[in-house]
């Protein structure tokens, strides 16, 4: 859904749209596996700013405010096996046409411009607005299971579905000047 200035205009453009699984590229650990509701509203920001030579401009921003909720599969950091899990969230975000601020050469920004995303001339897509809020939301480590024993570096054996029968790496022998250091040091409470 695009979304431009112009539909803005009279009136905040409300959104109701669902996301189809597989409409959106997430990455390749990460899979939308039911529709997708976005819910919410666009509002039009009228930005007047004065210019040289005592000529008026205006800027316009757009204010996307919506929430999203669906269930996704995401990969196992240890086992790559997919984990169901529900992303939901709510954002309220402002753009600015890219045009607006692209002043030749630096200048120091406000705190409130950090917030400011950007939108090309033809408008703001909500797909991409909903793909960022998504990868923003997801969890920093996804696991099975907390005790994930993972995979086989070897033969990449998902171990805990079975125990392969490659041997133990064995050690380094650069580290046996550290072995049973662990049993000697006295830990203090």
């Amino acid at each position: 859904m695009l979304i431009t200035p112009v539909q803005l205009f009279d009136e905040p453009l409300q959104i109701d749209e669902t996301i189809a699984p597989g409409l959106l590229e997430y990455g390749p650990d990460i899979r939308q596996v039911s529709p997708l509701p976005v819910k919410g509203q666009a509002d039009l920001l009228v930005e007047h700013r004065s210019e040289e030579r005592g000529r008026n401009s205006q800027v316009n921003d757009i204010r996307l405010r919506a929430s999203y909720n669906g269930e996704f599969e995401i990969l196992c950091a240890r086992c790559v096996e997919p984990v169901p899990q529900n992303l939901s969230g709510e954002f309220d975000l402002v753009f600015r046409p890219t045009e607006a601020d692209s002043e030749m050469g630096e200048h120091a920004i406000t705190p409130d411009e950090t917030e400011i995303g950007y939108y090309e001339e033809s408008g703001l897509l909500l797909e991409d607005v909903v793909r960022e809020q998504v990868l923003l939301s997801l969890p920093p480590r996804t696991l099975c299971k907390l005790d994930c024993k993972g995979l086989c570096p070897r033969c990449g054996q998902n171990q805990n579905l079975a125990i392969c029968s490659c041997e133990q790496t064995p050690s380094d022998p650069r580290w046996n000047a550290l072995a049973g250091l662990a049993d000697k040091i006295e830990v203090k409470h």
